[in-house]
């Protein structure tokens, strides 16, 4: 119930915000099979984006943090996953709860980055997480890159909210393979490839 809520703040919002979304896909995605879907984190767009465009009801994981914002952080604390990373217990409990939703047959969403990528590359270097946890489960990993949520809205502030378009490219699934650290190198290959291709616009064009 508050995944649809969610649903239906978003389509609203984007309405009024003159945001339009555009999917683009390299490879088909079908939302009814599980599968541990990751993107690029640049914006605080990126929560809307994802409920805006995954439809089918998925459990993300998010920064702890969240959960103290008035109003926001009650919804936030039951639609998402919580992790504190700087605790280790915490982080194995969170991990723990997306393994149970996984044997459910849902989804889970990630961001590997675990926050903002504030530099000048493609991405940030990812966490073990989600692709330990998808070699545990044997989920195949989605990759999906966020393209336009940096113009629309920077992370340094809110306050610099733009209308315009939002792509988001989805990139072929990966299988999850026996070993993490391959799974996680060819996942951040491809997408790093891809921002490029793309031609992303913080990435340093010197």
């Amino acid at each position: 119930m508050i995944y649809r809520l969610c649903v239906f703040w978003a389509d609203c919002w984007f309405a009024f915000t003159f945001i339009r979304v555009k999917s683009i896909y390299e490879a088909p995605f079908n939302a009814n099979e599980k599968s541990i879907i990751v993107a690029n984190h640049i914006s605080y767009l990126d929560i809307p984006m994802l409920v805006k465009v995954f439809r089918k009801p998925l459990r993300p994981l998010g920064k702890i943090e969240m959960t103290k914002v008035p109003v926001f952080g009650f919804i936030y604390k039951n639609a998402i996953v919580t992790v504190d990373r700087r605790d280790a217990a915490h982080r194995a409990a969170s991990l723990k709860t997306l393994r149970s939703v996984l044997n459910k047959g849902i989804s889970i969403f990630v961001f590997p980055e675990g926050t903002f990528n504030e530099t000048t590359v493609p991405l940030k270097e990812f966490y073990n997480g989600a692709f330990k946890l998808a070699v545990e489960t044997q989920t195949p990993v989605q990759p999906v890159l966020f393209l336009d949520t940096y113009r629309r809205m920077h992370y340094e502030t809110i306050f610099s909210l733009t209308p315009g378009k939002c792509r988001v490219v989805y990139l072929n699934k990966v299988e999850a393979g026996e070993d993490y650290h391959l799974l996680k190198k060819t996942v951040f290959d491809d997408m790093e490839q891809a921002l490029v291709k793309y031609k992303a616009d913080w990435i340093s064009k010197l």
